[in-house]
């Protein structure tokens, strides 16, 4: 049984994970709403550039094998 998603499919889905997730730690402030609920602005910022790390490497996995064939 083969995986469903390719390679292209992940490096896309890490790459919208992290803009969205970029865009939430910048645009929310540290509590949400009326509701008390402390938001780690700084997990969710490392968060995303964990992501943005994954995906370009999967960008340079891609580039040296378009190179190299």
């Amino acid at each position: 049984m083969n995986f469903p998603l390719g390679f292209w499919d992940i490096s896309l889905l890490t790459a919208i994970s992290a803009i969205i997730l970029l865009i939430t730690s910048e645009m929310l402030s540290p509590h949400y709403g009326k509701i008390n609920i402390l938001v780690n602005r700084k997990r969710l910022k490392h968060a995303s550039i964990t992501f943005s790390i994954i995906f370009l490497a999967t960008v340079a996995v891609k580039v040296i094998s378009i190179l190299t064939s």
